[in-house]
């Protein structure tokens, strides 16, 4: 319905009510007049007239009565309706929808979904791992996260993680029979643990020093696709292993596990929480997005 036909209805409505033009200008905050060339308007377009006026007074005619009584209900459910959209801009309602890589979806459960469950126990959140790239708008999702190279231009980004780093470790053991590798070159003549990706691909190793970079597709007889994996099968001296460095913190810290070519694995811009647009936000995500921010106010680079 356009808007000056609801805003005519309105004021007709105000005038059936409250009986008299002056009473409803006063209610609605509008002149006299203004209410008087509604109602005109409004009967010239019906081609009915909806009020019977004297000097003294102003009555419903027959037709306005039956027109009030069909109009009146059907205002009241727009008005709701209206009022019900307004409320999930101030409340956080409804189900918060989410996409993540699975490095992603960890860091979010841990560290904002619980929180955010715990502040707004009404919302329910559908947090859907996907390691592949997807359109969120075209999916239905509030928002994703991938980590910074990877999110659309389009976005708004939000840091969820300071810089994060991929290391090659191995047991000391492992080293102590094969030696250390002392360049990217120096694989080749090394067993390590190849990484599939969830497409099937062969992931590529990938260094950079002094502005140069390189991917190697690395020697191995082993393959894995879960981190968990290569990080367990580098423990029992498997070969080298190529990881997350905050996956293999309490390994290195007990020296169970060593870094090697460190000076080849620099920080990368982290994890980010991604979303279509600045305006007119759902209160379910304008509240999650606070509480990230809350979690990361500047994002920086960590300790390797």
């Amino acid at each position: 319905m356009p808007g000056r036909d609801l805003l005519e209805l309105e004021m007709v409505l105000a005038v059936a009510r409250l009986g008299g033009f002056t009473a409803a200008a006063s209610a609605l905050g509008v002149s006299t007049s203004a209410v008087s060339h509604a109602v005109a308007a409004m009967e010239a377009r019906l081609g009915v007239r909806l009020f019977n006026r004297t000097t003294r007074s102003v009555a419903l005619s027959q037709a306005g009565q039956e027109f009030v009584a069909q109009v009146a209900p059907a205002t009241a459910a727009i008005r709701e309706a209206m009022a019900a959209a307004g409320r999930h801009a101030e409340t956080p309602t409804g189900t918060l929808r989410l996409n993540a890589t699975p490095m992603g979806a960890q860091h979010l459960l841990s560290r904002y979904v619980l929180a955010y469950r715990r502040l707004y126990p009404d919302v329910a959140v559908d947090l859907v791992i996907d390691a592949h790239a997807i359109d969120i708008v075209t999916e239905g999702f509030d928002a994703g996260v991938r980590l910074a190279d990877a999110v659309p231009p389009d976005m708004i980004a939000v840091p969820i993680t300071h810089d994060l780093r991929h290391i090659v470790v191995a047991a000391p053991a492992y080293l102590a029979e094969f030696g250390t590798p002392q360049t990217p070159d120096d694989l080749a003549a090394h067993q390590c643990i190849r990484i599939r990706r969830t497409s099937g691909a062969l992931y590529r190793w990938e260094f950079e020093r002094d502005g140069r970079q390189t991917q190697i597709d690395v020697p191995g007889a082993l393959t894995l696709n879960s981190s968990e994996l290569m990080i367990a099968a580098a423990l029992a001296g498997a070969g080298l292993a190529y990881v997350s460095a905050s996956s293999v913190e309490a390994a290195l810290a007990s020296g169970a596990l060593v870094t090697v070519l460190s000076d080849w694995t620099p920080p990368y811009p982290g994890l980010r929480l991604y979303y279509p647009g600045r305006r007119h936000l759902p209160a379910r995500l304008r509240r999650f997005i606070d509480i990230v921010r809350e979690g990361h106010p500047a994002a920086g680079p960590t300790s390797p």
